[in-house]
């Protein structure tokens, strides 16, 4: 008689790099006869991988556990797991608020939950996923942690020093993704650009990338999380060599603030950074260029607000986000306290955003007539939504294709751009180059 399945509900908080950890953790468990559910209702358990970055997301994670747990209460659920980051940086304060918790797993300890869960690892196939993005894209975590002195950040505290993974690892895992289906792989880490000085002695970010340009299958490679200190200009050939290269990039240059830059530990100063994105555009003309900032601060007054506002507005970013400060225990700027009102903060944040549409939006209304390739991300009732190269999943501008005929998931189309909004293109298809269906073993 075959044993029953047993159900796990694996639900996934934060960044993407958590969105990996949790693929990878699926898989595993996939292979020791756990079958993936959409909901903690009814499941024998669920595993929180949880985020621990800023107080929003300390929240959300400690939500979504006490969720959980009213389910385990009240007999539809078995037995909680919590992993990740929180789960790292709290487990002590956690286990005497959560009590219900079954088990506590810090970051980058995916094995531990298979053996929590009475399963065995196998590690010959940790480069194996179940896939929750749609199948013609996959993130790549390339490394883990962070050495980088930022006073504002808790990440190295929940996920340790900077680790590179081997080459010859990442190369096995691209080929695998291509083998399910993937056609845009975007490659993630803490600090892409410090990638290779653990292991080899010196950066080897562009020989990474023109080592993924020769995958078959993968037909665009997006690089994102470039730190701007030390970065590596080899890269820079690699958009002018590589065709897969998509011409973005992500840099978060967080302020402009000489005196902000030094208290955050940045290690660049304003006309360090400046030059440095001068550089990059004139060595790949077209680049699209993605930033974070951070504001409220300690010690970001009107003045060094203003010179952040004008920073952004010179600078003309192609797609940017922006935080409000969150004072985090550990780290080094945490004695500098949290002096800037949550309402200023705040309204410091719209007042960027509200100029970067105002930048989104001219830059949109230039695209108006010309011709752009688009990846398919979905289709509902004949409406299809894509992507340029210039634009990243899940957090930058859309296309989208009201009669999008035959396309689907996955097609890359060539369009023409008839219209323009701040933050959406609207296209009709001219060709579309279709993505044959392939069988996914691994979801």
């Amino acid at each position: 008689m075959t044993a029953e399945r047993k159900k796990v509900n694996i639900i996934t908080l934060g960044c993407s790099k958590n969105t990996v950890d949790s693929e990878v953790l699926m898989r595993q468990l996939q292979l020791n006869n756990w079958e993936m559910t959409e909901s903690s209702d009814g499941s024998d358990i669920a595993v929180i991988n949880t985020c621990g970055f800023i107080d929003a997301a300390k929240q959300e994670s400690i939500d979504t556990i006490l969720q959980a747990v009213r389910l385990k209460k009240e007999g539809r659920l078995q037995r909680v797991v919590v992993m990740g980051c929180l789960s790292e940086r709290y487990a002590d304060a956690l286990k005497k608020e959560i009590p219900e918790v079954d088990a506590f797993v810090g970051a980058n300890k995916m094995d531990q939950v298979v053996l929590e869960l009475g399963g065995v690892l196998r590690h010959e196939l940790l480069g194996e996923r179940f896939l929750t993005t749609p199948r013609h894209f996959a993130y790549l975590k390339i490394s883990e942690g962070c050495d980088r002195p930022c006073s504002f950040c808790s990440i190295p505290l929940m996920r340790g020093k900077h680790v590179s993974k081997p080459i010859e690892r990442v190369m096995t895992e691209a080929q695998r993704l291509a083998a399910l289906g993937v056609k845009e792989i975007v490659l993630i880490a803490q600090d892409s650009t410090y990638y290779g000085l653990d292991l080899y002695g010196k950066r080897r970010l562009a020989e990474l990338l023109e080592l993924l340009g020769g995958v078959e299958g993968i037909e665009w490679i997006r690089l994102m999380y470039a730190f701007p200190t030390g970065f590596p200009y080899d890269v820079l050939e690699q958009f002018s060599a590589n065709p897969k290269l998509c011409r973005y990039l992500d840099i978060p240059v967080q302020h402009v603030s000489d005196p902000l830059l030094t208290s955050m530990r940045r290690g660049i100063s304003s006309g360090a950074l400046r030059r440095l994105l001068a550089e990059v555009r004139s060595a790949v003309p077209g680049i699209a260029l993605r930033t974070t900032l951070i504001v409220g601060y300690p010690g970001e007054g009107e003045k060094e607000f203003r010179e952040l506002l004008d920073f952004v507005g010179e600078t003309g970013f192609d797609r940017l986000g922006v935080f409000t400060y969150s004072q985090e225990e550990g780290t080094t700027a945490y004695p500098l306290g949290d002096p800037v009102p949550a309402g200023v903060k705040e309204s410091r944040r719209e007042k960027i955003m509200e100029l970067q549409k105002s930048i989104s939006l001219e830059k949109n209304t230039t695209l108006v007539g010309k011709r752009i390739r688009v990846l398919v991300d979905e289709k509902h009732d004949g409406i299809a939504r894509g992507r340029t190269e210039r634009d990243a999943p899940e957090v930058d501008n859309e296309v989208l294709l009201s009669d999008a005929g035959p396309l689907r998931a996955g097609d890359f189309a060539d369009v023409e751009i008839i219209d323009a909004a701040e933050y959406d293109l609207f296209a009709r298809p001219l060709t579309a180059v279709s993505v044959e269906s392939t069988s996914n073993p691994a979801s």
